[in-house]
């Protein structure tokens, strides 16, 4: 039991890094894409 706990616990650790980079990433590509979208309004005022 202490073999399978000790496994598991560094496991599901990665794993929830690894979906906070997922979100991070997702939230900068879209942040990124909003800000090119509003320059391209303003230029296409002027």
């Amino acid at each position: 039991m202490a073999g399978s706990l000790y496994w598991s616990d560094p496991f599901s650790n990665l794993i929830q890094e690894l979906a906070m980079a997922d979100v991070a990433f997702v939230v900068v590509t879209i942040a990124v894409f909003a800000l090119v979208a509003l320059v391209a309004k303003g230029v296409a005022k002027l």
